[in-house]
């Protein structure tokens, strides 16, 4: 008979089963594997659990601590770090969106709801913003392309609109989008005749904000997270490849 414990480590594997099968609906990627993996793992301890040496169920429940732990500390992370107030004359924020991927030519799923939080931000703040994202496999149009058409249709002016329409990966998006906006600084700094102090608002889900908020500092931009809500299905999925993102960024960093 199963020991209470065998049974919530059951019903949490089936649960995470049932998300993994609900979130291929969706999308397909790394951390939907790595879901999958983890709900079959738990099923298969929660059945041989009390089979195992002592030492190697503390083994497991260490792991399974693992991205607990770690998940907790990207939601907390991604949702408490938000953008200062601005009161210098010389300052201003600039917003950047990251690019999710397009769905026939438009933004969709996670690329729809950061260009909905864009947006709210945009309509209080009157302020520019880069829309990052090069041409993806099978579309037609660069995913800034379509994210700018996006803005425009939900009251954003085409001359607030920054295009960086060359990247391929979240790295590539701070990258071009600096370079970008070191070019405008210059020129505004120049007409004004004094320095520019941007404060730089990266609008991404709050498990990425950890992640591209670092490469955007290391890239010389002071970088603030602006989280925009991640669907219920998705957020496993994401987390989990999200640490494995992270976890390769520091072993590069090293």
């Amino acid at each position: 008979m199963m020991t209470t414990f065998r049974v919530v480590l059951f019903v949490i594997g089936v649960l995470a089963a049932a998300n993994f099968f609900v979130s291929l609906l969706f999308s397909w990627h790394f951390g939907s594997v790595l879901l999958g993996l983890f709900a079959a793992d738990l099923i298969a301890c929660a059945i041989f659990f009390e089979k195992l040496p002592k030492w190697v169920r503390g083994a497991i429940l260490g792991v399974y601590c693992v991205p607990i732990v770690f998940a907790a500390f990207l939601a907390g992370y991604g949702n408490t770090r938000r953008p200062p107030s601005i009161d210098c004359p010389c300052c201003e924020y600039v917003v950047i969106v990251l690019g999710a991927g397009l769905r026939d030519g438009e933004p969709g799923g996670h690329l729809a709801r950061r260009l909905d939080t864009a947006a709210e931000f945009l309509h209080i703040h009157h302020v520019p913003v880069v829309v990052t994202g090069g041409l993806g496999a099978g579309q037609a149009i660069t995913e800034a392309a379509a994210m700018a058409a996006y803005l425009e249709r939900a009251g954003i002016a085409a001359e607030r609109i920054l295009l960086e329409d060359a990247s391929t990966s979240t790295y590539e998006n701070l990258k071009f989008a600096a370079r970008i906006l070191r070019e405008r600084e210059r020129s505004y700094s120049d007409l004004l005749m004094m320095p520019t102090n941007d404060v730089h608002v990266i609008v991404t889900n709050d498990f990425h904000i950890f992640r591209a908020t670092r490469q955007a500092r290391a890239l010389g931009l002071p970088a603030y997270g602006l989280p925009a809500p991640t669907p219920w299905h998705s957020l496993a999925p994401n987390y989990l490849r999200e640490m494995a993102a992270v976890v390769n960024y520091w072993v590069s960093t090293i």
